[in-house]
């Protein structure tokens, strides 16, 4: 019978596997924090913060051109903020000034002693890429407000990242109250040389690289925890089942309980491989298990 079975006093597995996939989550597990990484949108705009305020005796200025060039030669460190207006994130770019001939042009926006040709190059720059009319024609209002916008728009492209390490925030938030409870130490991507490092626990590796959600240390027991969240079914699902039937007995034959930690309504077309992972581990949970304080009950015994 399963351990996790045992523990609840359940009369048998398939009462234990129906409780668990039929609490599975069918919405999402979004925290606030998935729209918008502020902190990081804030972090990027701060070193360029006063070129950004200094470009802004641009708008609405009838011969932008000349004004551009006469800022960039008294203020050379303005072209710092050249690529943040454009949302381009390298310091130089070659760019096609002939398509005919394949003939290329050099811009360079890092800060330094600036001739009169760079000053004419980076004017030009800034005309044909489109950002003289934006300023001329008042199209915008403060750069600094401007650059806030695009850099939000990019940091949208890290949303899939982050929902990506949604289950494991909220799983760390069990785990620590477990641990804290318990008085354990924990620790996140776990492998083993922080192990070795931090608890002084030699462990063997399947693979160098093998990092664990998370690790918690029982008086020199070790606990591993790996969790995620599929909200769609998939290939992927089956492999990850696979996989973790192979880790659990890795684990168990070095004395580490191994528990599963998953959800998502992509399960539900997809039970066969979880229940095999079932019949053979220990531990399987869900997020409302975990609510239950299961975490807890499996530590203590």
């Amino acid at each position: 019978m399963n351990k996790l079975c045992q523990l609840l006093n359940l009369e048998s597995d398939d009462i234990l596997f129906t409780q668990i996939t039929s609490s599975f989550k069918e919405k999402g597990i979004l925290l606030w924090d998935y729209f918008v990484n502020w902190e990081k949108v804030h972090k990027n705009i701060k070193p360029i913060e006063k070129e950004l305020n200094l470009l802004n005796v641009l708008i609405g200025k009838e011969d932008v051109e000349t004004e551009v060039y006469n800022l960039i030669k008294e203020y050379p460190q303005v072209v710092k903020a050249f690529p943040f207006l454009i949302a381009f994130r390298d310091t130089k770019v070659s760019m096609l000034s002939d398509v005919t001939e394949f003939l290329y042009k050099d811009y360079d926006f890092k800060h330094r002693v600036i001739t009169d040709e760079d000053c004419e190059d980076l004017t030009t720059f800034f005309m044909h890429s489109g950002l003289g009319d934006l300023v001329k024609d008042k199209r915008v209002k403060n750069l600094v407000d401007y650059v806030t916008g695009v850099e939000v728009g990019l940091d949208s492209n890290g949303r899939k990242n982050r929902g990506g390490t949604m289950m494991e925030n909220i799983v760390e938030t069990f785990v620590k109250s477990a641990s804290d409870e318990l008085g354990y130490e924990y620790m996140t991507q776990a492998n083993a040389k922080k192990i070795k490092a931090h608890w002084n626990i030699d462990i063997q590796v399947d693979k160098s690289s093998r990092n664990l959600d998370f690790a918690i240390n029982k008086n020199g027991k070790l606990y591993f925890i790996e969790c995620n969240f599929y909200g769609g079914g998939g290939s992927k699902l089956k492999s990850t089942a696979t996989e973790y039937v192979k880790m659990n007995e890795y684990w168990n034959a070095q004395n580490i309980t191994f528990i599963w930690v998953t959800d998502g309504a992509g399960w539900k077309s997809t039970l066969k491989p979880l229940r095999e992972y079932f019949d053979k581990a220990d531990y399987l949970l869900n997020l409302e298990m975990l609510k239950l304080n299961l975490l807890s009950l499996i530590l203590k015994n």
